[in-house]
């Protein structure tokens, strides 16, 4: 069944009108990964240069042993970020007498077929054969192998056993990127553990008890296995689609946003679009790895206060520059749908104003442990938050009135350019610039304290005067209205 699965795909693929288009990116990105593959091959045949280097005091294997649960740590991490589900449209197929474990197998056998799952080969073999096998013997340089196998497999299945739940609850996702930085953080930032000593009491094992590579083995069966389960309890799509909806039922499910009304109900909606699709969660995501710019910027006598004003910015408004710059483009696919729906465009504004102050408002409470840099840090980072809830949130909407891109959800954040046009850019530089056209004056001639007042004092005027610019915004809509709904029905 694996190969008439495979024949209907490529028929598929064949016959769509996109064809051309498909075949142009799928040669791109071959010659792209490639390029990728060569400069691991040639980093894994030097590995043990850069381990001597990297570790000159000791034991080459000792250091290889140690890097292997660190490489299979930002894999997982990738994977989460870049990797595609299988995917197969079922639908046809369960009126067939066709049996769902065929269904589910063959899911299951596309998703080895991913290049993450060759990289850790392509890296790791020529030390294990040049190295392990020379010192240690065939037997020991097997016994790693069948052990990178078996953590592939179970790196692979992890990683998409964890998406498929995301695709149900976003917070799942969250969490587990929360985990993997944290536990990072435990080594390298705050020296709780070591990953590199906890990787070699197992890979170290491998060269006294070769027959330890088969519990990577048995956990990639595992992982398997529940993949495969999963898959073929939810395989009808009704019960994926019930158990949404059991999970999210209305803004009320949001004590803060039900007493908001009908804006509610619109920025409700918004954050289930942001937490269920792949491109916008990844907008939340990178800004929660903004987060880390305190790190940079806050403890480094080499830059000013000047760029503290910049850190404070990124860390409070990445989101709203990330996301917001797509503003409209998010529901494109709908955006017909809303024009001719009984929402107004004012409570339409009013709900991505909301929607900003809310996670603007998360991220910089975020922020607040970096007082431990001092007050004055916390007042830039207060001011700032006012600045992006503000003035930012406003030039991101008039700037949305200008792109006329459509997105498609559906697709994968990696490599995606769809949506993208010059407006970006453009919007980009009045960003940057506008806080340093009130503060840099006065910094520059030593009244940063005026500068930074004058910055807290022209956000708060922003955002108390928010429903006269709501106004203005969609008196401008209104004007640019007719290619922005043009622009999106264009596929």
């Amino acid at each position: 069944m694996i190969s008439t699965f495979l024949r209907h795909e490529l028929k598929a693929f064949w016959r769509s009108k996109n064809t051309g288009k498909s075949i142009a990116v799928r040669i791109i990105m071959g010659v792209f990964i490639l390029y990728l593959l060569i400069n691991v091959l040639v980093l894994g045949f030097f590995l043990n240069k850069i381990l001597e280097k990297a570790y000159p005091h000791q034991d080459v294997v000792i250091a290889f042993c140690g890097i292997i649960l660190l490489y299979y740590l930002m894999d997982l991490f990738m994977r989460l970020q870049l990797q595609d589900l299988p995917t197969l449209r079922v639908q046809p197929y369960l009126q067939l007498p066709i049996k769902r474990d065929s269904l589910v197998r063959y899911l299951a056998f596309t998703a080895l077929l991913s290049v993450f799952n060759i990289w850790p080969f392509i890296l790791f073999a020529p030390f294990i054969l040049k190295i392990i096998a020379t010192d240690s013997g065939a037997t020991v340089a097997l016994a790693f192998i069948v052990s990178l196998i078996g953590l592939t497999v179970f790196s692979n299945y992890l990683a998409l056993y964890i998406k498929r739940k995301s695709n149900l609850n976003g917070w799942v996702f969250l969490i587990t990127a929360a985990v993997i930085v944290l536990i990072a953080l435990g080594d390298f930032y705050w020296h709780i553990y070591s990953l590199r000593n906890v990787s070699y009491l197992f890979f170290g094992r491998l060269i006294t008890t070769p027959l330890f590579a088969l519990a990577p083995v048995l956990m990639g069966g595992a992982m398997y296995y529940i993949n495969f389960l999963y898959l073929k309890q939810n395989l009808y799509l009704e019960e994926l689609g019930s158990r949404k909806a059991a999970k999210y039922k209305s803004s009320t499910d949001y004590p803060l946003l039900s007493r908001f009304g009908g804006v509610g109900d619109l920025v409700a909606n918004e954050i289930k679009l942001v937490l269920r699709n792949k491109r916008s969660r990844s907008a939340l995501i990178m800004g929660l790895f903004i987060m880390l710019y305190g790190l940079i910027f806050y403890n480094n006598r080499l830059y000013g206060e000047s760029w503290k004003v910049f850190a404070s910015m990124f860390m409070t408004g990445i989101f709203i520059i990330n996301y917001g710059q797509f503003m409209f483009s998010w529901q494109a696919s709908h955006f017909d749908g809303l024009l001719v729906s009984k929402v107004s465009f004012t409570d339409f504004l009013k709900a991505k104003y909301l929607l900003f102050t809310i996670i603007s408002t998360g991220f910089f409470l975020l922020t607040v442990p970096y007082v431990y840099f001092g007050w004055r840090i916390l007042m830039i980072q207060c001011i700032m938050y006012l600045w992006n809830i503000g003035i930012n949130t406003t030039l991101v909407l008039f700037f949305a009135n200008r792109n006329f891109k459509r997105m498609d959800l559906s697709k994968g954040a990696a490599f995606n350019w769809e949506g993208m046009s010059g407006n970006q850019w453009i919007l980009s530089i009045p960003l940057l610039i506008a806080p340093y056209v009130i503060y840099g004056p006065f910094a520059l001639l030593g009244r940063a304290d005026i500068g930074l007042a004058l910055l807290a004092i022209t956000g708060l005027v922003f955002i108390l005067t928010r429903s006269f610019w709501i106004k203005q915004l969609e008196a401008d809509f209104y004007t640019h209205r007719y290619k922005i709904t043009e622009g999106f029905r264009n596929k």
